[in-house]
């Protein structure tokens, strides 16, 4: 049903997710079971630390910035001698997406209310060995929600970008958080752990250096991108600060000028969460 490993005991594996929530709690219930774990947060660190790692089973979402979970899927399949068994983690259903799975002889896993389940029973397929460690592990820990759509947190005070914001959001099947201020988007990003962040340079109590200052010094929000957005061009001192890095930990994903960069925004914001461009390619703006 898988593949050439199918003989061999699995013991290594890959999560590849953006989700900073869903890959922890991925990485903790494969760890607890005994498993030796490596993550990865988008498509190009994947496909390095899979070359490097030589993992037995690759968990991998679908929607990842850079590169997207199928296309590593494809390229790995192109390119290893030995191919892991791979599960495919989405929050859509449609034939495409099964198709291309069983192309790569992949599990479809879907985000939601079972997802728990499913992951469990797949691996307790692929290692039945291990079916009773999993099967522990399911009962000691909390099940952490695990989010269909791509979360949002917008940070700005100027109350008619939030509005658009909205507007241009609601039929994209996106999640929207807001926060007028940076303390508050802080906390709501350590409590929410969204997708990825957009933040007003000149924020009340705070700018967006601030912002980034605390988000890359907690170990919840540590990796959420965030983009950077300015009413008026930056100098580039200011932006070399926005991009360096951070407690060793990158920067600013993007700088972006607010209405004159709209399109930009806009498609890095459905780089960076998968979401489908907007009707009629109308920016985020318009």
């Amino acid at each position: 049903m898988y593949n050439a490993r199918s003989h061999k005991v699995a013991s290594k594996v890959l999560i590849a997710d953006d989700d900073p929530c869903v890959l922890k709690a991925v990485a903790d219930r494969c760890a607890r079971v005994g498993f030796e774990v490596e993550t990865a947060t988008d498509g190009l660190k994947t496909l390095i630390k899979a070359s490097r790692y030589n993992p037995d089973i690759l968990i991998i979402d679908v929607h990842m910035p850079e590169v997207d979970g199928l296309s590593v899927c494809a390229f790995l399949q192109d390119t290893v001698k030995q191919f892991p068994h791979v599960m495919v983690v989405t929050g859509r259903s449609g034939d495409e997406i099964l198709g291309r799975c069983e192309d790569f002889h992949a599990i479809c896993i879907h985000k939601g209310n079972n997802f728990w389940n499913e992951l469990d029973a797949n691996l307790s397929e692929i290692c039945p060995e291990k079916t009773d460690a999993i099967a522990r592990s399911g009962r000691q820990l909390a099940r952490i929600s695990v989010r269909k759509s791509p979360r949002v947190l917008l940070v700005d005070d100027d109350v008619s970008v939030k509005k658009m914001f909205f507007r241009r959001f609601e039929n994209l099947g996106v999640e929207l958080l807001y926060s007028p201020d940076a303390p508050r988007g802080y906390w709501k990003a350590r409590r929410h752990q969204p997708t990825v962040i957009v933040a007003d340079y000149w924020l009340p109590n705070g700018n967006a250096e601030y912002l980034l200052s605390r988000l890359r010094n907690t170990a919840e929000t540590r990796s959420i991108p965030v983009i950077v957005q300015a009413d008026r061009r930056l100098d580039g001192v200011t932006r070399q600060r926005l991009y360096g890095p951070i407690s060793g930990l990158p920067g600013a994903t993007r700088i972006v000028q607010k209405s004159s960069d709209a399109e930009e925004l806009s498609e890095a914001l459905q780089r960076l969460c998968g979401f489908p461009r907007s009707p009629e390619g109308k920016s985020l703006y318009q």
